[in-house]
């Protein structure tokens, strides 16, 4: 994966979907309709953490390229360098994919 020229804040993450599936277990080609949104990705770009109450920096678990597990609908989808990412909160992310 290319380096991307965004840099997210506080404990933001850019993540670059993986491709829906084109067909199915049984070997049916999907029309764009029924694809299922993607749940898992590869981090593309890490903010540098959280500010906790008390003022301290609490260091990101995730880094970039890691594979992850993400709600269904979260983060807001946007273009970069004509390629579509997700930015979300790093609460949003469920599990690193080993």
């Amino acid at each position: 994966m290319a380096k991307i020229k965004l840099n997210p804040l506080a404990d933001r993450v850019v993540v670059k979907p993986a491709e829906a599936e084109e067909k199915t277990k049984g070997g049916i080609i999907l029309p764009d309709t029924a694809k299922e949104k993607p749940v898992e990705g590869t981090v593309a770009a890490a903010g540098p953490g959280k500010i906790s109450d008390n003022g301290e920096l609490v260091k990101m678990a995730i880094k970039v390229g890691d594979k992850v597990l993400y709600g269904k609908y979260s983060g807001t989808e946007v273009t970069i360098e004509g390629e579509e990412y997700l930015i979300m909160r790093e609460s949003d992310i469920f599990a690193i994919i080993p």
